[in-house]
C-alpha cells in the first residue's frame, strides 16, 4: 500500500515515528545531565559608567581596537541586550571586535517600583546622554558612533535628533519609524489599547504581559512548532544548550518603567510621531530633520515585530545628505544570532564606519 488516508500515513510508518519520538526522549534524558548551567556572553566586558540601575559596559577583544571612535550599542528596553553577544559562534559584538571595533553597550538593568515614573526623558536625555557624554569626555571627542536597535534605535534617533553635535554615525538596526503600516500587527493592536488605564492599573508593565503579546503575534511557531522541533536536538547536547540558552533570552524580559511605556505607546505607536510629529521627549520636539550625519539602516526582509517597510520609512525623514539602507534576508532574531548574520552583519558596519572615519 502506497499510502493510508488523504495525507499519505501507513500505520508502518506511524510506528516507525512513534519509536524514534520515544528514542529521541530517552536520549534527552541522559544529554540533560550534560548540559550544565545555561550562561550567555561570549566576550569579557568591563563596567566603566554607572547610573543606578543602568550601565555601560565595555567589550574587551583578543586584540586592542584599531577604531579611533566608540561605538554604542543601544538596545531595546524589552529583552536583554546579551541578544547581541549570545555565545562564541552567535555574536555580533565579537565579530565586530574582530574587526577592530571598540564596543560598548548600554544594560537598561531590571526595573522596579521605584522606576514607576522615569519617562522617555530619562532613558534618552539621562541614560543614553549620560554614556554618551562618559565616551565623549574618555575620547575627547565631539561625538561617538551609535547603533540603536529596535526600540533602541527609535530612542538613538530621538537622542541624536536632540543632540546632534554628540553622534558622529548613526546605524539603526531593525528600527521601527512608521508604527503605522498595514502589516505591522503589534503596531494595529496597541493602537486600539487603552495605555492610560492599563498603565494606571498596573504601574509598571510586567514582563510577562510584554512576552504573551510578542509571542502570539506567531503562536503556532512560538507556542507549539519549536518546542515540537526540540525533540530532533534532545540526544545533541550543543544544540540543546543552544536551543535552552535562547530561550532563557526570550524570557529574561525585564519590566517596563509604566511612564515611560506610556509616552512610547502614545507619541510611537498610536501617534506615529516620527511620521506626523508630536513627540516631545522633556518639553522639547523630536525633529529628525537635525539628524545630518551619515546614517546606515538595517532592516530584516522577514521581520514580523518590524516590518521592512516600518524601518524604510526613515528614508527622506532625516537631514542626512549620506543615508544608506541594507535589507538582511532574515528575521528580527535571525538578524543577530544566524550564521548569516555572523558573516554579513559586523562586516558590513565595519565596511561602512571605515569608508566614514577618515
Amino acid at each position: 500500500m502506497e499510502g493510508f488516508g488523504p495525507l499519505g500515513f501507513t500505520p508502518d510508518a506511524l510506528a516507525q515515528e512513534s519509536l524514534r519520538f520515544q528514542a529521541k526522549l530517552r536520549a534527552g534524558l541522559d544529554t540533560l545531565h550534560q548540559v550544565h548551567d545555561i550562561d550567555y556572553g561570549a566576550t569579557a566586558r568591563e563596567e566603566v559608567w554607572r547610573d543606578g540601575k543602568v550601565v555601560l559596559y565595555r567589550f574587551r577583544g583578543d586584540r586592542a581596537p584599531t577604531a579611533r571612535v566608540p561605538l554604542l550599542i543601544v538596545y531595546a528596553l524589552v529583552n536583554r541586550p546579551y541578544m547581541v553577544d549570545l555565545q562564541d559562534d552567535k555574536s555580533i559584538v565579537r565579530g565586530l571586535l574582530e574587526r577592530g571595533e571598540d564596543v560598548y553597550v548600554l544594560d537598561w538593568g531590571y526595573p522596579d517600583r521605584s522606576d514607576r515614573y522615569l519617562e522617555l526623558e530619562d532613558y534618552i536625555q539621562r541614560y543614553i546622554g549620560g554614556a554618551v557624554d562618559h565616551l565623549r569626555h574618555e575620547y575627547r571627542m565631539d561625538g561617538v558612533n551609535v547603533l540603536g536597535i529596535c526600540q533602541g534605535g527609535a530612542f538613538s534617533l530621538c537622542f541624536a535628533a536632540l543632540n546632534p553635535h554628540k553622534v558622529r554615525n548613526l546605524i539603526t538596526m531593525v528600527t521601527p519609524v512608521d508604527f503605522h503600516t498595514s502589516d505591522n500587527m503589534l503596531g494595529n493592536w496597541t493602537r486600539g489599547l487603552d495605555v492610560d488605564l492599563f498603565v494606571d492599573t498596573l504601574g509598571n508593565v510586567p514582563a510577562d504581559v510584554m512576552n504573551w503579546c510578542y509571542l502570539t503575534l506567531k503562536p503556532w511557531r512560538l507556542f507549539v512548532q519549536k518546542y515540537v522541533g526540540m525533540v530532533d536536538v534532545l540526544d545533541d547536547p550543543k544544540a540543546l544548550e543552544d536551543f535552552l540558552r535562547m530561550e532563557k533570552w526570550i524570557f529574561d524580559s525585564p519590566d517596563q518603567a509604566g511612564e515611560a511605556f506610556r509616552q512610547f505607546v502614545k507619541q510611537f505607536y498610536q501617534g506615529n510621531g516620527f511620521l506626523k510629529g508630536g513627540i516631545d521627549i522633556g518639553g522639547r520636539t523630536v525633529d529628525l530633520r537635525n539628524i545630518e550625519v551619515p546614517i546606515l539602516n538595517i532592516y530584516a526582509e522577514q521581520d514580523h515585530l518590524v516590518p521592512p517597510a516600518s524601518s524604510r520609512a526613515l528614508a527622506g525623514l532625516t537631514g542626512s545628505g549620506d543615508y544608506s539602507e541594507l535589507s538582511f534576508r532574515g528575521g528580527h532574531i535571525g538578524i543577530y544570532v544566524s550564521s548569516r548574520a555572523q558573516r554579513e552583519v559586523p562586516q558590513a558596519i565595519h565596511d561602512w564606519l571605515a569608508q566614514r572615519a577618515k
